[in-house]
């Protein structure tokens, strides 16, 4: 069964792992994104919080907000 729901500039929906443990994006979502064949995405997974994909271009600031700001070094800004 899949199931989604949309919103302007939102998308949710179910995906299913294929029998290569492989799993298809929407090809809304793709559109959306702008995304084609031999794009890459960042993966990020954790046991308490769940898998995201991730546009490479944004893995700092994605980072920033995960993990928090780095520490400063002294004298440095």
């Amino acid at each position: 069964m899949e199931a989604d729901a949309r919103s302007e500039g939102k998308w949710i929906s179910t995906v299913r792992l294929g029998p290569k443990s492989q799993i298809v994006i929407p090809k809304e979502v793709r559109d959306m994104f702008g995304l084609g064949p031999g794009d890459s995405l960042l993966l990020m997974a954790d046991v308490e919080r769940g898998i995201a994909l991730v546009d490479p271009a944004e893995y700092a600031d994605v980072m920033s907000k995960v993990l928090g700001s780095p520490p400063r070094k002294e004298g440095r800004p």
